[in-house]
């Protein structure tokens, strides 16, 4: 299941993908509830790094049914949290949200900061999914911050990116500003090797040259890490660089 998750950061999905089923396969074979809900919690996440909500709310409801009937209230607390992702992004719900919000209450009551700055990455989207600024901010905010007392820097470039993002949508904030978080992602993903991040972090960037009339320089960046990628074609994230890529050829 770990191996699933590195492997997505790496730039590899349908390898993941392959990893965490037959990762699932074991620990339905071992038919042992912990073990059932800790994989039923990596499949999670794994689907919300490739943005399937669908596949998302599906492992997460089984997290949260397992974890609660037998009693394992870490995995409930982040069945919960991607549970409530998956419904305020699928219906834009303020019940999703507060679903999000209590599950990460509850992991964090258990002193627990594995994981912590990218959960907090899940409430700070859907916050701004459902306008709700300010919260999204301080989301990124105290994600930034345990990532510094921890060093658990794996997710960096995202929290990154998306502060960048969401400065973008402040008509008081200069874009250079907002820019600059997105080439402080680029720069962070491409040091770490972490090559589905860095197309997150290219395709936000290429976005906003694009809107600036930089096409060519949008090209030229985007370009050369979508060519990298040999797998995963159907996935959101290379689906949304090979259309903007199609709009800087015109």
């Amino acid at each position: 299941m770990y191996a699933g998750w590195a492997l997505w950061i790496l730039g590899f999905p349908d390898q993941a993908a392959a990893r965490m089923h037959e990762g699932n396969m074991m620990a339905g074979e071992l038919s042992h509830p912990f073990t059932l809900a800790f994989a039923r919690f990596w499949a999670a996440g794994l689907s919300q790094m490739r943005r399937e909500v669908a596949a998302v709310l599906e492992q997460a409801e089984a997290t949260l049914a397992l974890a609660t009937e037998h009693g394992f209230p870490h995995w409930a607390a982040l069945g919960a949290t991607l549970r409530g992702w998956a419904l305020a992004m699928r219906d834009k719900s303020e019940e999703g949200m507060a679903q999000l919000c209590q599950g990460i209450a509850d992991w964090r009551a258990t002193g627990a900061t594995l994981v912590v700055p990218y959960v907090l990455t899940l409430r700070a989207e859907a916050s701004c999914l459902l306008g709700h600024i300010e919260e999204s901010f301080r989301s990124l905010d105290d994600a930034q911050a345990v990532l510094e007392q921890q060093e658990d820097r794996w997710w960096e470039a995202e929290i990154y990116r998306l502060r960048g993002m969401l400065l973008l949508r402040q008509s008081i904030i200069p874009e250079v500003e907002a820019e600059a978080w997105l080439r402080r992602a680029l720069d962070v993903a491409q040091s770490q090797q972490a090559k589905s991040l860095e197309l997150r972090a290219a395709t936000s960037l290429a976005h906003l040259w694009h809107a600036q009339g930089k096409h060519s320089k949008a090209h030229d960046l985007l370009s050369p890490i979508y060519r990298w990628f040999t797998e995963g074609f159907d996935t959101i994230d290379l689906k949304d660089a090979k259309e903007l890529l199609a709009q800087l050829s015109v």
